[in-house]
């Protein structure tokens, strides 16, 4: 018993000298909650939960850094894994033959989703969602073609009706001009929106402004006849269409294109003319250019893929359905006039925004589609 009371008043004084080294107390409450693994928890739970599902796209052969559409729908496609937490995965078409092998590819590996992009995808695109009449595809610039598929449309004849308005209305020397890369329905209706717009200046304001490279013809297979390098790819070919139609007289250009665009610009740039972009906003995605960008129409892809990959995502993608991007749900737009904001008038900006409304309340015709 002695022995055991000995023990006992070994430990407590042992502990005592302890407490004496510690500063004679035990942490307070608010030091521990300094400690508290739940504050680290907290930080993580901003962080997208990985859904563990993926999604692809497949892009034309203008590649995904065309600065245009490709481009636009990737951001899309990144924005999806930024918010919703899916792997993404793009295929980059180099020739037209890849198209089916790319979309493949994706069916093979088990994708949750795919969305291929243009016009020309469209037959790979069918052929894929009719053999796989489970798989949720999208296709952009193409509409609905079977049961299971989703077409992401754009009324890109709106905004671009806008943009010939205002070149009528900017050019110096009384003569505009466009081309197209491959005549496809949409880089026609760009086109046709553009002349329309020209065609409308002249009629409000007794004007004779020119038009180089487009001519609607109702009754000419793709709905009239214009200048097309036949690809997308090649900025040589739009520095040379472009030199050819300065030679003509044109000031002011707006090529639908892609890529081959920029070899416009560098020519524009070079002779002091402006240009009016198409997709993307020239402004920001070739900024090497900005000085000589007057505006761009607008396709806003990225918007309605992130849309697209969302409702796969969500289980509320219905195929059969066509998305359609205009003036009114913002899916089309004129971008701003940026550094040459100066050129605008204020009473020019407002005939803009009236001729915006018209086209939203039907008061205003684009011209599209042709008849």
């Amino acid at each position: 018993m002695k022995k055991q009371m000995f023990l006992l008043v070994a430990v407590l004084a042992v502990l005592a000298m302890v407490a004496a080294q510690c500063g004679g107390s035990a942490p307070k409450p608010t030091e521990a909650k300094k400690e508290s693994p739940k504050e680290e928890v907290k930080k993580e739970e901003v962080k997208p939960v990985a859904s563990g599902h993926k999604y692809a796209q497949v892009t034309d052969t203008g590649g995904v850094d065309d600065k245009g559409f490709n481009q636009l729908a990737w951001g899309g496609m990144k924005l999806a894994q930024e918010k919703l937490g899916v792997e993404v995965k793009v295929l980059e078409s180099k020739q037209q033959t890849d198209y089916e092998k790319n979309i493949n590819e994706l069916v093979n590996q088990k994708y949750d989703g795919i969305v291929t992009v243009g016009f020309l995808l469209a037959d790979a695109t069918k052929a894929a969602s009719l053999a796989n009449p489970n798989l949720k595809i999208a296709i952009v610039d193409f509409p609905s073609q079977t049961p299971t598929d989703m077409g992401l449309l754009f009324s890109v004849d709106q905004p671009s009706f806008e943009a010939g308005y205002l070149a009528a209305a900017l050019s110096k020397s009384g003569t505009v001009c466009t081309f197209g890369g491959i005549k496809i329905p949409p880089v026609t209706a760009f086109m046709v929106g553009f002349e329309s717009g020209v065609n409308y200046y002249n009629e409000k304001k007794s004007g004779k402004i020119k038009l180089l490279g487009w001519k609607t013809d109702g009754t000419k297979e793709g709905g009239g006849e214009g200048s097309f390098t036949g690809n997308f790819e090649n900025l040589d070919d739009g520095r040379n269409y472009a030199e050819g139609f300065f030679d003509e007289g044109c000031d002011i250009i707006m090529p639908v294109a892609g890529p081959v665009g920029l070899g416009s610009a560098a020519a524009a740039k070079d002779r002091g003319f402006k240009i009016i972009g198409v997709d993307s906003d020239g402004f920001v995605t070739a900024p090497e250019y900005k000085s000589i960008y007057l505006t761009s129409a607008l396709k806003n892809i990225d918007v309605a893929v992130f849309s697209a990959v969302e409702q796969m995502e969500k289980g509320t993608f219905k195929g059969g359905t066509n998305y359609v991007g205009t003036l009114q749900n913002g899916g089309v737009g004129l971008a701003s006039f940026h550094d040459n904001a100066s050129m605008v008038s204020k009473e020019l900006q407002d005939e803009l925004k009236a001729i915006e409304k018209g086209i939203i309340d039907g008061s205003v015709s684009t011209g599209w589609p042709v008849k």
